[in-house]
């Protein structure tokens, strides 16, 4: 044990009381045992490069161009997108894909290119491979979008894991986004970002790094176009980002780079091309729409680790109810099961718990539980018994399973990587759905093992199965919450088949869109966690991942009532709205801030009821498309520049433009609004763009703004879905789109289409069909109409 050990050991023990204090150290002395011997020793490498080009192989949309140390496969695919993967690596097996392989593109060529290269020529995209590896991506009118420069390998001599590095140059205008959950973002600065999902163990803020989610995946947003370019591999490594420089005139550009060091795994990528809309629904068709959530899901959620009691539960609602504050979901923390065991129920502090839910439930609220994957090591407990039967539990190197020390203590984790576990671990939620819970709440599955020193989570050494192939921690981490997502749902998708499972992950990777959402985690409460709450979700958004959002408030401390006003008024227009917060920090119920703040809350909450048609259309679309509720300003004009460098406002859908307040002290802010006109939603005043505008926001609001000519989908006063139709400007016309659905089956509504226009002296509406325009299916309000 060196000096700097010995003091955390000694830390650990006094913070976290004695008993979990000591099993930390023994778990973290585990882990170094466990690789010290389970892990290869890497020792004398040597480098290697692809050399120079010797062979084409032509092949289904496009083929293999054989180097003298190395081969490229490429594959252009019918949705546009590109594949390249180097040293024979295929698109498949990975985690990512949804399914197969999507099908080549039977039009792509590949074709002698100049000095010895060659070319893969698409409708939509051309590949140029140089004699010594570069791959350039181009637009059709030849605009260059990304250059990777030759790869490198680090190969250990006596063989194993090769370490390998790519170094990609785009244009100097270009901005980076992406990479997964990154509260520096949503527009990345120069640094270096980790790909290893963490959690950082205390509340976070915009200059820690990583967190939670951490993705291969980045959106590259330049003059001559934009791309999304993913890097499948889930091993470990950093991406290392550096915005280019204009010559100012002198003609001498400095390209952005990005360089990527991963410490194993296959080199291969997928990039997309066109437009931000076209990238995420190539990369939708490639890694799975996202999941519908129920209808409820888009209402408000209150949260708490700490409720303590069904007595308190039933507090917090009554209090809900009494203030007139719309509640659609309460979330239970660890703090309602048995000594923190995974599938308990207290039966001391929640005795009847399946009546509590039924009550709630009447009242239009529903139920939603923590999971964690940690299972307490206790022979009795029935789920550590049953997966004990089914060797379901990750092992070491020499066989043993692996222990290690979460919320119950000495605990245990499923092998989320092997089919067979997946579906033990999905039965066990007919336990939750008997408790009365319609959604679930993953939590921890990063996954998270507390030790007093080192990496909290499990050994790099531990085996995995990884759906047969078997490998170990080191490629398997990264996509375990991803695995654990898949468990639950595949397993609620058995277990109440009529119903959308509803489930939202803290942790994932490339393709949890699939089974759900995610949330925050653990953001700081302060004013720079709130701005760190909105670089998440629009930064998972981009990734492919349109259903998110903060823990409202922050998760730790006492926020002021202006910080929680204000994140509640953010929050009210992201797709999942909860509050929440830890075990030590204080109250989040409106009420607990003053009558001022409850009364301003109480507008943003009915606002949200308002715009639940509008979030449930929004939810479909990103179902059919990839599209994300919450879009950067620069969505529909990635050309605009000045849009590219905004981060402090966003588009909601296509419709909805949306400022919020992110300083102390602010009555007013700049808002960049796009081109075409726009309406202040409360005043109705309209402003053109594209522009800077200072518009007012007192403590009541914040600006939200309309786009001309949008029809919006909203809840009347009676309860019914009504058009919300904002006037087109004169000579110009409007439209958009509804889904109605108010439910939690399968069925899959039809996409209703509006147009509104000028006639005369008023604004008519009508709905798109095969045989011309018709009336509208819901009654229909305009508004902006005095604005000519």
């Amino acid at each position: 044990m060196n000096g700097r050990d010995l003091v955390r050991s000694v830390i650990a023990v006094g913070s976290v009381g004695a008993a979990q204090g000591v099993r930390t150290v023994r778990a973290a002395w585990r882990r170094r045992r466990a690789d010290a011997t389970g892990l290869p020793s890497r020792g004398a490498e040597r480098a290697r490069v692809p050399g120079a080009v010797q062979e084409v192989e032509p092949g289904p949309g496009g083929g293999v161009v054989r180097f003298s140390r190395s081969e490229l496969r490429i594959l252009v695919a019918v949705n546009g997108a590109v594949f390249y993967g180097w040293d024979g690596a295929e698109p498949e097996p990975s985690y990512a894909l949804a399914g197969q392989c999507p099908e080549a593109d039977p039009r792509a060529v590949l074709e002698p290119d100049k000095d010895g290269g060659w070319r893969v020529v698409a409708e939509r995209v051309t590949v140029v491979v140089s004699r010594h590896g570069a791959v350039e991506v181009r637009t059709p009118g030849g605009v260059t979008l990304r250059r990777d420069l030759p790869p490198r390998w680090w190969e250990p001599v006596g063989g194993g894991t090769a370490r390998w590095m790519q170094r990609s140059e785009v244009a100097a205008d270009a901005r980076f986004f992406g990479l997964g959950g990154r509260a520096a973002g949503p527009r990345l600065p120069d640094g270096t970002y980790r790909l290893w999902n963490t959690d950082p163990g205390y509340a976070f803020g915009p200059g820690d790094d990583p967190l939670y989610i951490t993705m291969p995946v980045q959106m590259v947003v330049s003059d001559g176009g934009t791309h999304l370019v993913f890097h499948d591999s889930s091993w470990d490594g950093t991406v290392t980002l550096r915005e280019g420089e204009e010559g100012a005139g002198s003609g001498h550009d400095r390209a952005g780079t990005s360089e990527l060091r991963m410490d194993g795994g296959p080199l291969r990528c997928w990039v997309m091309v066109g437009t931000p809309a076209r990238v995420l629904l190539a990369w939708a068709s490639l890694t799975g729409a996202p999941a519908l959530p129920p209808a409820w899901a888009l209402g408000h959620h209150h949260a708490r680790w700490g409720f303590g009691s069904e007595q308190e539960v039933r507090r917090i609602v009554a209090g809900y109810l009494e203030h007139g504050l719309p509640l659609d979901a309460v979330h239970l923390d660890i703090d309602h099961l048995d000594a923190h065991q995974v599938f308990t129920v207290d039966q001391d502090r929640f005795p009847k718990l399946p009546v509590l839910a039924e009550e709630l439930r009447r009242d239009g609220i529903r139920l939603v539980s923590i999971v964690d994957p940690a299972v307490k090591a206790l022979p009795g407990n029935a789920v550590y018994d049953g997966g004990t039967a089914e060797d379901a539990f990750v092992r070491d190197a020499s066989g043993q399973v692996v222990q290690g020390v979460v919320w119950p203590g000495d605990a245990v984790f499923p092998d989320f990587t092997h089919a067979r576990v997946r579906e033990w671990w999905g039965g066990l939620y007919e336990e939750r759905l008997a408790q009365g819970f319609s959604g679930f709440w993953h939590d921890m599955n990063e996954p998270t093992s507390f030790t007093a020193f080192g990496e909290s989570t499990l050994p790099r050494s531990a085996r995995h199965s990884l759906e047969g192939r078997g490998g170990d921690h080191r490629e398997a981490h990264n996509v375990y919450a991803l695995c654990m997502a898949r468990a639950g749902f595949e397993g609620l998708r058995k277990l109440a088949p009529e119903e959308r499972p509803f489930l939202f992950s803290r942790s994932g990777w490339a393709g949890m869109q699939r089974y759900g959402g995610t949330w925050s985690g653990d953001v700081a409460t302060g004013w720079p966690g709130l701005r760190a709450s909105l670089a998440l979700v629009m930064g998972l958004g981009l990734c492919g991942v349109p259903y998110s959002g903060p823990d409202i408030g922050g998760f730790d401390g006492d926020p002021s009532p202006e910080l929680y006003l204000r994140w509640f008024q953010l929050g009210a227009y992201l797709p999942l709205f909860r509050t929440h917060a830890s075990l030590r920090a204080g109250r989040r119920e409106p009420w607990e801030f003053g009558a001022e703040v409850l009364e301003h809350a109480r507008v943003a909450l009915v606002e949200r009821r308002r715009l639940l048609p509008y979030f449930m259309t929004l939810a479909h679309l990103a179902r059919r498309t990839g599209a994300p509720y919450v879009r950067p300003l620069w969505w529909a004009a990635p050309e605009e520049r000045a849009l590219r460098d905004c981060g402090d406002a966003f588009l909601l859908g296509d419709s909805l433009l949306v400022a919020p307040v992110l300083d102390p002290g602010a009555d007013r802010r700049a808002v960049q609004l796009p081109r075409g006109r726009w309406y202040d939603t409360v005043t109705e005043q309209a402003y053109e763009g594209p522009a800077q505008v200072l518009v007012d926001a007192p403590l009541s609001r914040i600006p939200v703004f309309a786009r001309a000519g949008a029809v919006l989908p909203v809840r009347g006063e009676e309860g019914g879905l009504e058009l919300e139709v904002w006037a087109p400007a004169r000579g110009q016309t409007g439209g958009g789109q509804v889904v109605p659905d108010g439910g939690e089956g399968w069925d899959e509504p039809e996409i209703e289409r509006y147009t509104a226009r000028w006639t005369g002296s008023r604004v008519v509406v009508e709905r798109e069909g095969e045989n011309g325009g018709g009336e509208p299916s819901h009654p229909v309000r305009v508004r902006g109409a005095g604005e000519r």
